[in-house]
């Protein structure tokens, strides 16, 4: 029996968050190592384990994988949530990279100067009501269906559901002109998996706060 999957990170959200989603609402057991100091990753580093020296890192399956997409790929296809076919991966490819984008906005918030952060904020706010959820909202509209593709949970659902709640921690109202996204939010979040892992005492990280800001400063010299 294969053990189970190891997520090798700083302890916060970044890159690998979506990686703990997918796997979470797969219903699928993991391990976390986090890097804490510059010596993890220089370990991590010197045993060959970072094919481009860089995190995150899985271990899944006997192998060590690494580049983010090509992680959440590999999970979403082995997990049965990405699609039936070519047509339907290519869809669920489109969602995720949209959302990939609007989460990419806030990704780094923690580590800007109060005026570029506030900026960038209102910003990635009118992006998120303006272009990303105008999308996903007709998408939902447009085939009457509970879920983005196919009328079955996928990678794109659980993207779009952690993309919605990491935008209503900067504006909590946000869905108020979008009432699709918003009964799909409520669809989403009572999943089982999914509503465990959003439950206090989860895997699930918080935002960035300055503890995490300085850690990952100090660790990757940044």
């Amino acid at each position: 029996m294969a053990g189970k999957p190891k997520l090798h990170y700083p302890k916060g959200r970044g890159r690998m968050e979506s990686i703990r989603w997918l796997l979470a609402a797969a219903g699928v057991e993991f391990e976390e190592e986090f890097i804490e100091t510059k010596e993890d990753l220089e370990k991590l580093l010197n045993d060959g384990s970072l094919l481009f020296q860089q995190v995150p890192m899985v271990e899944i399956d006997g192998m060590k994988l690494v580049q983010t997409r090509a992680i959440l790929g590999y999970v979403a296809a082995k997990y049965n949530l990405y699609g039936k076919d070519l047509k339907e991966r290519a869809w669920i490819d489109i969602y995720v990279e949209g959302t990939t984008e609007l989460m990419g906005m806030m990704m780094f918030l923690a580590f800007q100067e109060a005026d570029t952060k506030e900026k960038n904020i209102a910003l990635m706010i009118e992006r998120a009501t303006t272009r990303y959820f105008p999308a996903y909202e007709k998408a939902l509209k447009d085939h009457g269906h509970d879920y983005l593709v196919g009328n079955k949970l996928s990678w794109a659902d659980i993207h779009l559901l952690e993309a919605i709640l990491m935008v209503e921690e900067y504006k909590p109202d946000i869905l108020s002109t979008f009432p699709l996204l918003h009964a799909f939010k409520g669809r989403t979040s009572n999943i089982p998996t999914i509503k465990k892992f959003l439950q206090p005492g989860s895997q699930r990280k918080p935002p960035s706060d300055e503890k995490f800001v300085a850690t990952v400063t100090k660790i990757f010299n940044t």
